[in-house]
């Protein structure tokens, strides 16, 4: 039988911000089964992702970690001086210590209601290809960013070496996942879970259009359909919703930044719950 637990998510902790850090230490199953997908950008230090990671592995059945672009800031005031792919391995390392499920390990099988599920954690980066209008490459992308005022700080901070680029990293874990999700098992449906969007779509109510170039990757458009999920997570957007595309749900869970959550929740930090589309079912609000 299913067992009884939920399949629940959050994304965007940021728990540099004292009032976020007591939202996390609220942060609790429903049930001794229930499963907890992190969608990324838990913290920039390598302390703070560990505390907060072994806080949650403490209080779950199963806790999925992927990495958002704040965790692979290599900041001044971070003891963990590494950057790029070795510290994004650090920090695998560090999860597979806390039993923590990551990107590099072996896809977990979610067994409860709506099971069984493949659980994909994802790590792809973005490559610029999300472009805003009037732009047609990188260049130009990043041009029409920076006369709109907007630069991420991802420049400064998300050093992608030993690759020459960001978006030269983001090609190779694509490449290398989009192999190991088409050796799954053709009757096994997924749940994706990404910081960044699967999707263009849920960047096109961004305030500033132009930050959508470090939201994803065009290549990613049709995974969620050539790979059978039964939904999608992610945050980075910080703007919590659910939408659908191609019947799939798409949900962003993002807590965010205070100033941004005190607008729109009175109750921070609720953990939502991820109910997969089942054939001939709709999937509520």
């Amino acid at each position: 039988m299913p067992g009884r637990g939920k399949l629940l998510a959050i994304s965007d902790l940021h728990v540099r911000y004292e009032d976020n850090q007591r939202i996390v230490q609220g942060i609790a199953p429903q049930s001794d089964d229930d499963w907890l997908l992190v969608a990324g950008d838990v913290g920039e230090t390598g302390a703070d992702i560990r505390a907060t990671l072994e806080l949650l592995a403490g209080r779950f059945a199963k806790v999925v970690w992927v990495p958002g672009n704040h965790e692979l800031w290599t900041t001044p005031d971070d003891p963990l001086q590494l950057s790029g792919v070795a510290r994004y391995e650090h920090l695998v390392e560090m999860c597979r210590e806390l039993g923590v499920v990551t990107p590099e390990d072996p896809y977990p099988v979610w067994e409860g209601e709506h099971g069984p599920l493949v659980i994909a954690p994802l790590f792809l980066l973005y490559d610029y290809s999300f472009l805003p209008v009037g732009a047609f490459d990188k260049t130009s992308g990043l041009a029409v960013a920076e006369r709109a005022g907007i630069v991420c700080t991802d420049e400064f901070m998300l050093r992608p070496d030993p690759y020459p680029s960001r978006e030269a990293w983001c090609r190779a874990r694509v490449r290398d996942t989009e192999a190991r999700l088409a050796a799954l098992p053709d009757d096994l449906p997924t749940v994706m879970v990404n910081h960044f969007p699967l999707v263009r779509e849920p960047t096109r109510i961004l305030w500033h259009p132009e930050f959508a170039l470090w939201c994803g990757t065009e290549a990613t458009a049709d995974w969620p359909v050539r790979f059978r999920a039964a939904a999608v997570v992610y945050g980075h957007l910080h703007i919590p919703r659910l939408t659908r595309h191609d019947g799939i749900p798409h949900y962003e869970v993002s807590l965010g930044y205070p100033r941004e959550w005190r607008r729109h929740s009175a109750s921070p930090g609720q953990l939502v719950e991820i109910r997969p589309a089942v054939a001939g079912q709709e999937v509520g609000l």
